[in-house]
Parts: structure tokens; sequence; C-alpha cells
């Protein structure tokens, strides 16, 4: 470990603006399986006290079976899915009732979104899942994502929450992801069964040999552990996202974190370029159709990174449908590749179109001013 890389990863932190949070099951519960209040009250204070400093935080969490459990007499995870699935629905609405009743205490609104993989595999739905993100965290709203575990079935889960919210991290295109759970951070062995294992306190570049050091499962309440954390920490570097595993009994934690205090491990983000960050929801997926536009609006593209307006098409070829990559041309050259908000028939009627005219000729109210958003789209030089 370089001292100094660590140094000014860490001094990098505060000025980071979009943070996702991911609290596992053992943090948000006793040993007895009961909800442990101050914990709730503790990371609500926390979340909305760095919201009010101006970040903006996503909160990912683990609990709902764990809630749900007591309630339907379980003392221990139950094993086949149906029961699971029966404790994550009685259990999520305990959980969101907590989360509500301690971020209202400090002036907090908060939502709840349930995800599955198929949410963050499928090119449509990857674009709403952003969306909403988006437009709650621009209204002063917390995210409060989790797994839609009454519904999932083990071919679809992402898995567990800590694979969840590096997915999460990468959706919204976050700067952080802070891991809190009962472990201080990566050793190089399992510390409770080596006495002589030693704790990593950064990562500066990720590598496979992370995964061997990583131990078995979590508790009997949750299903992450280091392996899982790995896993996340594959994720968020590659997507050029930093990550931070801490300890969630440390006394304000989240604080010390933003603040760049050597608290638990922090892996380093590889050097990603902005654009590279959208290939994996655009290259690679099958081209759907063809929008052709004006020197103006390619010139706007190109050069200042702008979304792609209604008034500087031309024309649009092929049968592709909202949320459809598709390929943005300038006469015979390829300019650029986005998911798009319009299907091809409302394309071709709105093109050349002033924003304020957009649903007079659509027919109906608009869903979006843009046809492809900037943020969902990629440049090809």
């Amino acid at each position: 470990m370089n001292s100094q890389d660590e140094l000014k990863a860490r001094q990098a932190i505060p000025a980071k603006k979009r943070v996702v949070v991911k609290i596992g099951t053992s943090s948000l519960t006793y040993p007895n399986g009961k909800p442990n209040l101050r914990f709730f009250d503790s990371m609500a204070r926390q979340l909305m006290d760095l919201q009010n400093r101006g970040y903006e935080m996503v909160l990912v969490s683990s609990g709902a079976i764990a809630m749900g459990m007591p309630s339907l007499g379980y003392t221990t995870k139950p094993k086949n899915l149906p029961e699971k699935q029966a404790c994550a629905a009685v259990g999520q609405g305990t959980l969101m009732h907590l989360y509500e009743k301690f971020f209202h205490e400090y002036g907090g609104i908060v939502s709840q979104i349930l995800l599955t993989k198929g949410d963050a595999l499928n090119p449509k739905r990857y674009l709403y899942a952003r969306g909403c993100l988006d437009a709650l965290l621009a209204l002063d709203a917390i995210p409060i994502v989790n797994e839609n575990d009454a519904v999932t079935a083990d071919e679809i889960k992402v898995g567990d929450n800590d694979t969840l919210s590096a997915v999460v991290a990468s959706i919204c295109e976050a700067d952080l992801l802070i891991i809190l759970s009962d472990v201080n951070g990566l050793y190089t062995d399992n510390p409770s069964a080596n006495p002589d294992a030693q704790f990593i306190s950064y990562v500066g570049e990720f590598s496979r040999k992370y995964m061997d050091m990583a131990g078995g499962a979590g508790t009997a309440r949750g299903t992450g552990g280091m392996q899982t954390k790995m896993k996340a920490a594959e994720i968020c570097t590659r997507s050029g996202i930093d990550m931070v595993i801490a300890n969630s009994s440390i006394h304000d934690v989240l604080f010390s974190i933003m603040d760049g205090e050597a608290i638990g491990t922090l892996f380093q983000a590889d050097n990603v370029h902005p654009q590279m960050k959208k290939r994996q929801i655009i290259i690679g997926s099958a081209i759907k159709g063809r929008i052709y536009v004006d020197k103006g609006c390619r010139d706007a593209i190109v050069n200042n990174g702008s979304s792609l307006l209604p008034v500087g098409i031309l024309r649009a070829e092929g049968n592709f449908h909202v949320g459809d990559p598709v390929s943005i041309c300038y006469g015979d050259q390829e300019i650029a590749r986005g998911i798009t908000h319009y299907d091809a028939e409302d394309v071709n009627s709105i093109r050349g179109c002033q924003t304020d005219d957009l649903s007079e000729r659509l027919g109906y109210e608009k869903t979006y001013d843009t046809v492809v958003h900037r943020n969902y789209l990629l440049v090809i030089r």
C-alpha cells in the first residue's frame, strides 16, 4: 500500500456528490431478530445531515426477510424460496414503516424502490430505474432500494444486497458506495479464525486475488459475507466508482467516512472515462433503428455533449421502441448511440418540433423533452 495514494483518495471523498449507502441485516437487527431502533435513528440522522450538506444520498437496505421472520414465527431464516418470499412480503412494510418514522423525525422524505436483476439488464427497465432515481434525488427525497424478494425467483435474483448496492451505484452513476456491515473491512484472512490476519485499509487497484481473501456467508439472518462484498467492489471499481467497507457500529461512521477519515477499507475506482460508463447499456446491445439529424444537432451532440432534441431530427428508420438502443447518424456517418425515450413512429411525428409543441404533435402528454438524453448517449469517435 502506498500511504500517499490512500491519503489522496481519502481526501477526495468530501468532494463527491452522489453517494449510495448499503446497510446489512446484521446492522439493522439484534441477534434475536428484533429491529435495532437506535441504529435506525442513527442512520436517519446521518443520512439527512449529509443530504442537508448537499450530498445526494441513496440507501440500499437489507432486512425485509429478517423483519418478517418474527411475525411469522421463524427464529432462523427459512430455506425454501416461498417461505423467504412470505417473510419479505410481511417484513417490507415493517422495514419501510421504521424508515419513514425515523427519517420524518429529521425532516426527511423517503421512497421505496424494489428492483430485480432484470431491471439492471433490460435497457428499458434500466432507463426507467435511472430516471426514477434521478427524479427522486432532484426532489430531495432519499430512495430506499431493496431487492424485490417477495416476487423474485432464484434464477433472476441479484443474489444479495451487497451486489445490488453496486448495481444501484452503477445505474445512478454514483461517486461512492459505502457498505456498512458487522466487519471492519477487508483482511488478508478471516480474522476470527486467524489472529495473524492483517487489516487492509486501502486497495488501489482491484484484482481477483482479493476474492481469495474473502470468507464465506454472513449471519443466520443475512445473506452477505466478504465474498459478496468483493463482487460489489469489482463492479464498482470497474465502473469508475470508489467503494468503502466499514463497521456500522462505529459512532457516526458516515460522517467520518465523508470527512475523509481513514475508516474501513477504501477501494479506489479504475480511471474510467465518463463515456465508458455508458457502454454497458449501449455498446453490445443490438441497434434497433437509426435517427438521422441535421448539422446543428450533430455539432451540439459531438462538440457540446448535448441531448438529442426533436428539433434537430430529420427522420427515423427501423422498428424501435421506448428503451431500445438506436444509432444517431449525420448523413452516412454514425455519430452516437443511445437509448431512446420514444418509439420510431413518435420520433417521425415530432421530428423538427420545438419542445413546447411536443404534446400537441404527439397527441398525448409528452413523457420527455428529449428523444435521447445525454446521460444515455455515447458519442462515437
